[in-house]
């Protein structure tokens, strides 16, 4: 009976129901769900922690590849390992000091890329190597560069130095013209036709001779008269620039303080004097008519009134047989154009000296026309056989005109 009280409150055999602690279930509930939140937090943290490492690795590696571009980049520049030999024209028209505004230059004409290093670059080597320096200045004129040149040899250029170190030497006679000494020197390799003109025509020039000369529409070349025949050695493929400070360095020299004074002393210009030295070059047979001719040129200038032309055919000569071949569909003017400034023959309307130098004369012909020989004849001309015959009066030139050489016309 106890034992079936005892029971009673439960079911019997065939209908037992088992009980559970409610509160210890809550707990373990409760328990269970702290862990497994305990382990997401935990999982959460991990994962953002192996992101982090992630966009640092990317981050690193994405900056190596930017320095490593970078760095082929400054190594082309130095060493033109991919370069090209397309070439570029660079042009100074007065002179650049420093290689920071070199480079400048270089990098707005594309033939580098990182000029920031390579100016880094030049400022060092300049410290470790400052026995040949290649840090400015740099003259003013035209420069043909590519990139395969590299940083170095492209500033090496820029000081007027050539790489190849071939050379042809060429000799330029007496009463040479700007169009025969540009075809001569193309001719041989040494320069461009063209960049020769330019650098001619356009770059400026420190020496006193042509400091202040400026091109001018009567005058087809400014450097007319200032190229200096002599025999010059060149590199091939030189500066076209470094080309033409040779001549004029050359008649520098040639035209010297005792020619300056005179100069002054008759109340001549320096330009005055090459453009008369220029058509006794021209006019004169040979050496020892050039102070005859040179007195006969001064008599007339002086006595404008009655000479107001020179009465030179050599003048005329100069734009007919050198400047007209030479002029292309391109060209500013035509002959006909020039042939206004610089006919001074007897029927021309030029008063005086025509408008430049109508060739480079040699050293005998500048002096010739700083010292004339003392003689008051204005007039001359030659025979067939290159003597020649002077005369004072107008009746005493028609005279012997037609006495020596009756087939010119006068």
């Amino acid at each position: 009976m106890d034992n079936f009280a005892f029971n009673g409150n439960n079911k019997t055999q065939n209908n037992d129901v088992y009980f559970s602690n409610q509160a210890d279930s809550a707990e373990n509930s409760n328990a269970n769900s702290k862990r497994s939140e305990k382990g997401k937090r935990k999982k959460k943290k991990r994962s953002s922690g192996v992101g982090s490492t992630y966009v640092f690795f990317i981050a690193v590696i994405v900056t190596s590849m930017v320095l490593s571009i970078y760095a082929i980049f400054c190594m082309n520049d130095i060493l033109a390992i991919t370069k090209t030999k397309s070439s570029v024209t660079i042009s100074f028209d007065q002179q650049v000091k420093s290689s920071n505004d070199a480079i400048d230059v270089l990098s707005d004409s594309g033939l580098i890329k990182c000029k920031n290093f390579c100016k880094l670059f030049v400022a060092l080597r300049d410290k470790v190597i400052s026995s040949s320096s290649i840090g400015g200045p740099y003259d003013a004129g035209i420069y043909y560069l590519n990139g395969k040149m590299g940083l170095e040899g492209m500033l090496i250029a820029l000081q007027g130095e050539n790489l190849t170190g071939e050379t042809v030497t060429l000799t330029f006679p007496e009463g040479y013209t700007v169009p025969e000494i540009v075809t001569k020197l193309s001719d041989n390799d040494v320069c461009d036709k063209q960049a020769l003109i330019k650098a001619i025509e356009s770059t400026d020039y420190t020496y006193s001779l042509v400091s202040d000369l400026k091109s001018k529409d009567s005058v087809p070349y400014r450097l007319e008269g200032y190229l200096f025949p002599d025999t010059y050695e060149f590199y091939l493929d030189e500066n076209p620039a470094a080309v033409v400070r040779k001549f004029l360095k050359n008649g520098e020299d040639k035209f010297t303080k005792k020619y300056r004074n005179r100069a002054e002393e008759m109340g001549l210009s320096y330009h005055e004097v090459i453009i008369i030295a220029s058509i006794i070059q021209k006019e004169a047979a040979n050496d020892e008519q050039m102070k005859t001719i040179s007195a006969i040129i001064h008599n007339r200038l002086d006595d404008k009134a009655s000479f107001p032309t020179l009465g030179c055919q050599s003048t005329a000569d100069y734009i007919t047989n050198k400047v007209a071949p030479a002029l292309s569909s391109t060209s500013a003017h035509t002959s006909e154009y020039y042939m206004a400034y610089y006919n001074t023959n007897n029927k021309s309307t030029v008063v005086g000296l025509p408008a430049g130098p109508i060739s480079n004369p040699g050293q005998k012909a500048i002096e010739a026309a700083l010292y004339p020989s003392d003689t008051n004849a204005k007039f001359f001309f030659h025979d067939t056989k290159g003597k020649m015959y002077t005369a004072t009066t107008p009746a005493e030139f028609k005279s012997k005109v037609q006495q020596y050489a009756p087939y010119l016309e006068y």
